[in-house]
Formats: C-alpha cells, sequence, structure tokens
C-alpha cells in the first residue's frame, strides 16, 4: 500500500502512539501484567512439574505462544548441561524450550523511502499484516517474534484497527518481497549502525579460525592461535531427520568449511532446504517457518560455494550446550551478532546479503 502520511502527520502519530498505550486493548495486559521476568512457550507443550526436576509429577501444561510469569529463577541438579528452572505458577518449568521475552514498546521512526533498515523485535510477538487486491488486508503466519530481525523499508498505512491508529513498518523479506507485509512501528526498535560495526578488522582473515566441537557443543574463536571468544552452542541433532520427500539429516557435518555469505536477517524453514517445494515454506505441514533469524553467517566447505548450513542467533529456545538444531549452529543472539562481526566477509549495512565465497575459515570436529 502506498504511504498516505505526511511528515507531519508521522510526527503527530509518533507523539500520539505511545501516550494512548495503556488504554489500548491492541496491547492486551499491559495496565495488569507485570512482564519482568516473563517467558513465551516455545514449543508445543511445556508440563509445569511440581519440583524441579523431569521425575516430578505434572502439575499442568502450557502450550506455544502462551505468556508465563516467572516468579524465581533454580539452579537444580538436571539436566547437567542446563540445570535451569523457572518458578512459575503451580511449579517448575524447565527453561530449554523458553524463551524469555519482554514488551518494550518503540516510539516510532522516519524511515527513508527504498533505504533499509534493520530493526528488532521488542515485544512477545507481533502479528504481520499484508494487503493483497484480491482479498484486503489479512494476517500471516507466523508472528514476529520477540529478538528477530527484520528489515524495514518504509512508513505506510496499516489495516484498519480501532485499537491502534499509529504508524506502521513495512517489512522486506527476501522469500515474500512481492507482498510485503507490515507491522505496527512501536513493536520494532531501529538498531543504531554500530550493531554492524566490525570486530578485529586489523586481524588478516587467514589469522583467524572459528572452531566447533560437536561433542563438548563448545565454540572457540581464535585470532593467531590465541582464544578470543568462547561459548556454548547448539549444534544439528545426530541421526535425526525430516519429513518429507528429501528426507533431510539434521546432523551438522563435520570437516573444514569458510564463511561464504552473511544476512543479517535470514527467513528460514524446512521448505527453504526442500527445493521440491518451490520455495513455499508453508507447503508442509511437517515443515517449521522462522522469520527474521538474525545474525546469519553461512558456511561452506571449501572450494564449494553453496550455503546451507549456518551459524546464527536463536530466539525459540535457551537450551544451549546439546543438540538441538535442524543442522545449523544455534547460538544466543548477541553471540551470534558477535562472530557476524568478526568474521569475514563483511557486511555492508543496508544490504539483504554479502557473499564472497570465501570466508574466515571454520573447523568442525567431534
Amino acid at each position: 500500500m502506498k504511504s498516505q502520511f505526511s511528515r507531519r502527520d508521522f510526527l503527530k502519530l509518533s507523539g500520539l502512539t505511545l501516550g494512548g498505550l495503556a488504554f489500548s486493548p491492541f496491547l492486551p495486559g499491559l495496565t495488569d501484567f507485570d512482564d519482568s521476568f516473563v517467558v513465551r512457550i516455545g514449543t508445543v507443550e511445556m508440563p509445569v512439574r511440581t519440583e524441579p526436576t523431569d521425575k516430578s509429577r505434572i502439575y499442568q501444561s502450557w502450550y506455544r505462544d502462551d505468556l508465563v510469569h516467572v516468579y524465581e529463577q533454580v539452579v537444580a541438579e538436571e539436566p547437567k548441561h542446563n540445570p535451569v528452572w523457572y518458578r512459575v505458577w503451580g511449579g517448575y518449568l524447565h527453561r530449554g524450550r523458553l524463551h524469555r521475552v519482554k514488551t518494550i514498546y518503540q516510539t516510532p521512526q522516519d524511515i527513508t523511502e527504498g533505504k533499509r533498515t534493520l530493526a528488532e523485535v521488542t515485544v512477545p510477538y507481533t502479528a504481520p499484516y499484508w494487503y493483497t487486491k484480491a482479498r484486503g488486508w489479512e494476517t500471516r503466519q507466523p508472528p514476529l517474534y520477540y529478538g528477530s530481525v527484520h528489515w524495514v523499508e518504509a512508513v505506510e498505512d496499516g489495516p484498519p484497527m480501532a485499537d491502534y491508529t499509529g504508524p506502521w513498518y513495512r517489512i522486506h523479506d527476501e522469500l515474500d518481497s512481492n507482498v510485503p507485509y507490515h507491522v505496527p512501528a512501536i513493536h520494532l526498535r531501529i538498531f543504531p549502525l554500530d550493531i554492524f560495526d566490525p570486530i578485529s578488522p586489523e586481524v588478516p582473515n587467514e589469522e583467524k579460525l572459528i572452531e566447533v566441537n560437536l561433542s563438548t557443543q563448545t565454540l572457540i574463536a581464535y585470532e593467531y592461535g590465541k582464544a578470543v571468544f568462547q561459548t556454548n552452542v547448539s549444534t544439528g541433532i545426530r541421526g535425526g531427520g525430516l519429513s518429507g520427500d528429501k528426507g533431510l539429516s539434521t546432523t551438522t557435518p563435520n570437516g573444514k568449511f569458510t564463511i561464504v555469505e552473511k544476512m543479517a536477517s535470514k527467513h528460514m524453514g524446512y521448505s527453504y532446504f526442500n527445493v521440491g517445494q518451490g520455495g513455499n515454506l508453508l507447503a508442509d505441514e511437517s515443515g517449521y517457518v522462522l522469520p527474521g533469524i538474525p545474525w546469519t553467517s553461512f558456511i561452506a566447505p571449501i572450494g564449494r560455494p553453496t550455503a546451507g548450513h549456518a551459524f546464527h542467533g536463536t530466539y525459540w529456545h535457551e537450551n544451549f550446550g546439546t543438540e538441538m538444531s535442524h543442522g545449523c549452529i544455534n547460538m544466543r543472539t548477541n553471540e551470534a551478532n558477535w562472530i557476524f562481526r568478526w568474521a569475514q566477509p563483511p557486511h555492508t549495512p543496508g544490504v539483504i546479503s554479502n557473499h564472497t565465497g570465501h570466508g574466515t575459515p571454520v573447523e568442525i570436529h567431534y
């Protein structure tokens, strides 16, 4: 939809939007819900245990995208790789499949038409809308989740809603570029440009190395043979496979690789890897759809330009230290940003993809 906002209208609405939030049912629970420590259920079903152990009785269950208030964090004896549990109403939730979220409303920013700006979602989730002449305005699935990142390319009118009259951001998605979608501008924080600043650019690329140990689920970054960064990660589930006509393995491959492409925001899904689905991420109900994956650094075997597996931020679990992924190397989002900025090739702000075919070397082993 073509924007009908003048700059004067934009500034007026930007100021009014935040002032009226406390009375808006479009923002459910704002006046009676303390979100100082809230988690989103990131899996189909999550049991609340009466004690912080999987051996205890199930008191009740929560379901995907439910928001649960946390009273206390408890360190138990198990599981060894991630012994943290959250005390909630009725018992305890293990944090592995949870997504810690906040509700932080933003002051909308003016966006230069045609100049893409990176932003992150700062509410638990927001429903994107898109417009077609045949169907008008309608919501699309899945929602955009807290911590996911997206390219904002304009400020435009959104769907007519009684509960929200502020500006909307038009989002560019490389897999859905023909029909862009819109989200309330108050739900996204525009990143400052220093989010792209390179780390240790003076160190030659041949003196940098990323090592991933699949047995210990750890990642170490080296400069001149000395470790400068270390963390635990979640690699692919060994021996697993996705359903469908390709039967794709979820095992993270081992060997020598190089970073070949970097994308600050990436729309991934099962059908993204499945050429037979023609790129339609909703074509197979057994697939997964993850828009706005942050700070993605694709790797490929040395001498092969094809990108498939990647380092990237993770907004759907907090179970690092054990195998969780469909083959990629899951990282905490801030740590994936570090790798993104530290490794070659360099990234140009505003550019969807930087691809050179030859970047920082990566070694993956058991």
